[in-house]
């Protein structure tokens, strides 16, 4: 960037007085330059400036000064090469700067004022080039990069700082990406980096995005001038940026700027000069906060002792803090989580079996952790964020703040491994706010709208009144402020839980989109018993081989019993408005849903309001790690020596190349109103796509 300095010019008419020399100093016109490239432009309008009596000029320049005049033809071209122009206020005269000043004033252009009256006049403009390049990983590769202009060339007026300063989406989007830095480096820390007003260790300097401020000025120049870095005041607690001094030690890095400081005046020294700064994010995106953040440079003069600081030049660059993302079913998985209570030896054995068939880390949650609480999926959501130059796993730690408040924190966060939270206030958390009513659908289209990172599903009322439950609106507006996983909500008040996952998961496929909706189905378990008992089976009992007393029930009873009939027919209406919303906004056809057959019912919650529980082990609310599934054993009936249930289900996803082991989570997890997806959670690898390549 190149600033053209009026650092003094003068006029020198051949007969005027000394009231038309004022005059016309007074009326000569600057417009503000463009300044975000190695050349920079000023526009003078000499129409305004010319001497009374005065119909044309012509205008020569240094060597390191191009000149160019422009909308008009000139007058008279004389044989040494300079042009003879008219006088009209349309004319634009642009001069610009090959190369930054080696001493003040030390580039001039001479303007020859004539008309057929008057006397011919010149006026001088002295100038002065200054280097100011404020650069940032615009183009997403990874690292920041020069600016490259040839010498004696300059980009459209407007248009390179343009760059810099506008963030835009998409494969051919420019702009820098900031991570909120959220993990914790240093093992000795109790909190996140940010917390912080320091670097703790190179590994956190990787975790924040590089601005580098390059300066060329004279001899002596920031005796007269200074430059002042800034960041608006209502987005000051949203970043902090860390100026490197001499050496490459954490404590050769201090905060220039942050929350309560919105602006830092530079101590820069003249000639040629290079400063890095490390900039962090503090906050994600939320309802109150769109994501962008703008880092300005101003040069301020500040020659004259006798009056305030005059600005020169302004220049900004716009960093958008990275969405946190989560990852569906599809994506391969990394790592399983699961609680050790005192009851689930066996479920862990089996959980651990198919996360070593899935060649999957194992983490599991000891009972001095999770204190009793088996719950690990509602407790926490691990996504991820991801900038040009780091991707890192985010933890979501829920409000719910029951036995495995501390975990996601203690256990989880550390070196590149975040953690962040979205409280609430005491008396307004509900059970949908735990998230195993949170989930993420694989990518779809929509129409012509593409949505590469999948979107986010909530579970929620159908309408909110003094008995519903609805999730928290902070969580609800923090999914939402993400933008690249635009929210879908789904109705699924009418459960006993309330949450999405016993109704609903995604399986990976090889064919059409990559993925099946599974649902579950009343319809289709009705369906399955009345053909077996057409073939001679009704005397076949539901939960035989259940060691608790869990009274059993035959074919032919489940399918007489009205009440039972009525609540599966309510459930199934749930089912079926969910399956339109999510038809019509995943873009699904019923070919993309399977149906895993599945029995509900009711019974009162504490207000005394109806609602659905699984009757038999919810199969749908299974661990997905690749192709192999962990799906909860429903102690169906036995017919020919093999559960009718799970054989059905097999039959649905064995077709798609997945691998089903039936795990039996009835004392430990069934009867307690969940599953084998709730007592798990996983850790997914990253999508390939990156998040600034869609257009939300």
């Amino acid at each position: 960037m190149l600033r053209n300095l009026e650092d003094s010019y003068m006029l020198i008419p051949k007969k005027s007085d000394p009231v038309e020399k004022a005059e016309m100093l007074r009326r000569v016109e600057w417009a503000r330059p463009f300044l975000t490239w190695s050349l920079c432009s000023s526009i003078f309008f000499f129409h305004s400036s010319a001497p009374n009596g005065c119909t044309s000029f012509s205008i020569s320049a240094s060597p390191e000064v191009v000149v160019n005049v422009a909308h008009i033809r000139p007058v008279k071209k004389n044989p040494t090469g300079s042009s003879t122009w008219p006088l009209d206020p349309r004319l634009e005269v642009t001069v610009m700067m090959k190369a930054s000043s080696s001493s003040i004033s030390d580039q001039k252009v001479r303007i020859s004022y004539c008309g057929p009256q008057s006397q011919p006049t010149q006026a001088l403009l002295y100038l002065t080039g200054v280097e100011i390049s404020l650069r940032t990983d615009i183009s997403r590769a990874g690292k920041v990069k020069p600016s490259k202009v040839k010498p004696g060339k300059a980009k459209p007026t407007g248009t390179a700082g343009n760059h810099q300063r506008i963030w835009t989406w998409g494969p051919r989007g420019q702009g820098a990406i900031l991570l909120v830095n959220c993990d914790k480096d240093d093992p000795r820390s109790s909190t996140m980096d940010l917390m912080n007003n320091e670097v703790n260790s190179g590994k956190d300097l990787q975790d924040m995005s590089l601005m580098t401020l390059s300066t060329k000025t004279p001899k002596d120049f920031f005796t007269k001038y200074k430059l002042v870095l800034h960041v608006a005041k209502k987005e000051m607690n949203k970043v902090r940026v860390f100026q490197a001094k001499w050496g490459k030690l954490p404590s050769e890095y201090r905060v220039v700027l942050g929350p309560q400081q919105p602006s830092h005046a530079l101590e820069l020294p003249s000639g040629q000069h290079s400063t890095n700064f490390y900039v962090e994010g503090l906050s994600f995106p939320d309802a109150n906060f769109p994501g962008l953040i703008s880092l300005g440079i101003s040069l301020l003069d500040t020659s004259d002792l006798e009056t305030p600081e005059a600005l020169v030049f302004q220049d900004s660059v716009t960093f958008r803090v990275a969405p946190w993302i989560m990852t569906p079913n599809t994506q391969p998985p990394q790592e399983v989580y699961v609680c050790s209570v005192f009851d689930n030896g066996n479920f862990l054995k089996s959980v651990s079996a198919l996360a070593k068939k899935a060649k999957c880390k194992l983490t599991i949650c000891c009972e001095e952790e999770n204190k009793n609480d088996r719950w690990i999926q509602d407790e926490m959501e691990i996504g991820y964020i991801q900038a040009p130059h780091k991707t890192l796993p985010v933890v979501f730690d829920s409000p719910r703040n029951r036995g495995l408040k501390d975990f996601p924190m203690k256990h989880l966060l550390g070196p590149d491994f975040g953690y962040m939270t979205r409280g609430a206030k005491i008396g307004q958390i509900t059970g949908l706010d735990s998230f195993g009513n949170l989930e993420v659908s694989p990518p779809v289209t929509v129409g012509e709208k593409e949505y590469p990172l999948g979107r986010i599903l909530t579970g929620n009322s159908s309408y909110p009144s003094d008995k519903s439950r609805e999730m928290n609106q902070a969580l609800q507006d923090f999914l939402a402020a993400q933008q690249v996983q635009a929210p879908v909500k789904l109705y699924s008040d009418w459960l006993f839980v309330g949450h999405v996952d016993e109704f609903l998961s995604f399986v990976p496929a090889r064919d059409r989109k990559g993925f099946r909706l599974l649902l579950a189905s009343p319809r289709a378990c009705y369906k399955l018993f009345q053909e077996k008992e057409k073939e001679g089976h009704g005397e076949a009992v539901l939960f035989e081989g259940v060691n608790t007393r869990k009274k059993q029930q035959k074919i032919k009873d489940i399918l007489s019993s009205k009440k039972l009939r009525e609540h599966n027919l309510y459930a199934e209406r749930c089912i079926d408005w969910n399956r339109e919303v999510l038809k019509r906004e995943l873009g699904l056809e019923e070919r993309d849903i399977i149906d895993i057959p599945q029995l509900y019912k009711l019974l009162k919650d504490s207000r005394g309001t109806l609602k659905a529980e699984a009757f038999f082990p919810n199969m749908v609310n299974m661990l997905v790690l690749g192709k192999y599934l962990g799906i909860p054993k429903p102690f169906g009936p036995i017919i020919e020596g093999r559960c009718c249930l799970e054989e059905k289900v097999r039959s649905l996803l064995e077709l798609l190349g997945l691998h089903c082991t039936f795990i039996d989570d009835f004392d430990t997890y069934h009867v307690h109103c969940g599953e084998v997806h709730c007592g798990t959670n996983v850790r997914r690898k990253p999508f390939s796509f990156k998040w600034w390549n869609m257009v939300p």
